[in-house]
């Protein structure tokens, strides 16, 4: 039961038959409340407009034996002004809710009245009653003839000379709101479960063709983890809702994953191959050495061993770079960062005035190390560097004069392992990281790293950090 109801599709049917259901009850709840309103009302005003009519009769003079009462749906008392039962139905047998129990008129000073009208001479005429503008309803039961039903009584009060102030007790049957609210719970009893079948169902149907999509993103990304396969794509439904979109960024994220997986892949072998050649030369000349002391050359061992030093130093940096590093927050002078890295290389001249940044001043001078040593590489003669306040950046400028770097290849000098000049010697050249290395610091330090063209003809590289607040 309770894998059941984890599924999207189970707690959703449950929700919406949940829903309708309350909808349901409150709608049904509403219709019977309003029709036994209506219906009642409609009682009322028939019990009403019978007890007027009684009392209608009654204003006019007319004695009590004379009065019409004889219908055997509505049950009638007349009730004089000290509650005595003065006139009722022929037929009435039982009778509650109008606050008066009798069902037989009894003498009283009101009917005395009446004998005493009759006596008077035909020529004198009787002033005419005076009806109550006021209703009073309520509901009780009657029993009439033997049958006992529900009724709403109507209280109305007339002004009679002579016999002082009746009150007209009128009752209408409440069969047929009975009735009627009967039927309509009735077919609300067998219609509800029904409809919320229906609701049920469709909901079910529907839910499973709206995830069904779904479902076959899961079963591939499945595959996908079994088989290590990043090449895989999952489907993406051919609609434009919330599914679709899922399904397209699942696809994004997998197509990055997988640049990620092979550009690490190509890291490790691309470093195992640079590793392999000086390992491969120091061990050739240490052996050398070995079998022959008076062969070994020291300065090119040195060379090989710091040139290794190198090559693993930068691989350690990238490498913590890769694992998202924060870079220190220490505010300090970019201009003598500058001044520093240009001191020791010939042929690089500084314009470098204080400009302070924020961050690792580790890391950017190493940024700043590789830029020159790349310019020193491929300038003819010179490398000129400078340093500004734009605004709220600071910008590095390094401008060499030799041949440049051509447009179609100004991002890819950014990658791991790239030298353009193929015919350029390995020693001399490095392994292709300096570049990657400075454009990921200047990433992490919320900066840019980008190559043009230097007014000389040469290469330009612009850093662009933002300056310390």
């Amino acid at each position: 039961m309770r894998r059941l109801l984890g599924s999207v599709r189970a707690r959703a049917t449950l929700g919406a038959t949940l829903v309708v259901a309350v909808a349901l009850l409150a709608a049904g709840t509403a219709v019977t409340l309003s029709l036994r309103s209506n219906l009642s009302g409609e009682a009322g005003t028939q019990a009403e407009r019978a007890a007027r009519s009684v009392a209608a009769d009654l204003a006019g003079g007319q004695a009590f034996d004379g009065l019409s009462l004889d219908d055997d749906d509505r049950p009638v008392q007349v009730v004089d002004e000290k509650g005595t039962l003065v006139a009722a139905s022929e037929d009435l047998e039982r009778i509650s809710g109008t606050g008066v129990a009798a069902v037989r008129p009894q003498a009283s000073a009101a009917a005395r009245g009446d004998e005493d009208d009759e006596g008077e001479d035909e020529g004198d005429s009787l002033e005419p009653g005076e009806i109550g503008e006021e209703t009073v309803f309520g509901d009780g039961s009657a029993t009439i003839d033997g049958e006992t039903r529900d009724y709403r009584f109507a209280a109305v009060t007339v002004e009679v000379p002579g016999r002082g102030t009746l009150t007209v007790h009128a009752g209408a049957p409440l069969a047929a709101e009975q009735s009627a609210v009967r039927t309509a719970l009735t077919v609300m009893l067998i219609g509800f479960p029904l409809l919320l079948a229906v609701v049920a169902a469709v909901t079910w149907r529907v839910t499973r063709r709206a995830l069904r999509p779904v479902e076959g993103i899961r079963s591939e990304m499945a595959a996908i983890t079994a088989s290590e396969d990043l090449a895989r794509r999952v489907p993406v439904p051919d609609t434009h809702d919330e599914v679709a979109g899922l399904a397209r960024t699942t696809n994004e994220t997998l197509a990055a994953l997988e640049r990620s997986v092979e550009r690490q892949r190509r890291f490790v072998a691309d470093a195992s191959h640079e590793l392999r050649s000086p390992i491969a030369s120091l061990r050739t000349q240490l052996e050398v050495g070995a079998a022959h002391p008076e062969l070994l050359d020291v300065a090119g061992a040195v060379e090989d061993t710091v040139r290794l030093q190198r090559l693993a130093a930068d691989l350690l940096l990238l490498a913590r770079l890769d694992a998202g590093e924060r870079p220190a927050d220490t505010r300090f002078d970019l201009g003598a960062v500058v001044r520093e890295e240009a001191a020791g290389r010939s042929g690089v001249t500084a314009d470098a005035p204080v400009v302070e940044v924020s961050g690792s001043r580790g890391q950017l001078a190493r940024v700043l190390a590789n830029l020159l040593d790349n310019g020193r590489r491929h300038a003819r003669e010179s490398v000129v560097v400078s340093v500004r306040a734009e605004g709220e950046w600071a910008v590095v400028r390094v401008a060499d004069d030799g041949a440049g770097v051509p447009p179609e290849e100004r991002e890819r000098v950014f990658e791991r392992f790239v030298r353009l000049d193929d015919a350029r010697s390995r020693d001399d050249g490095g392994a292709g990281l300096g570049l990657a290395i400075a454009r990921d610091v200047a990433v992490r330090h919320g900066g840019t790293l980008t190559v043009g063209e230097a007014p000389g003809g040469g290469a330009l590289f612009e850093l662009r950090l933002p300056g310390a607040p």
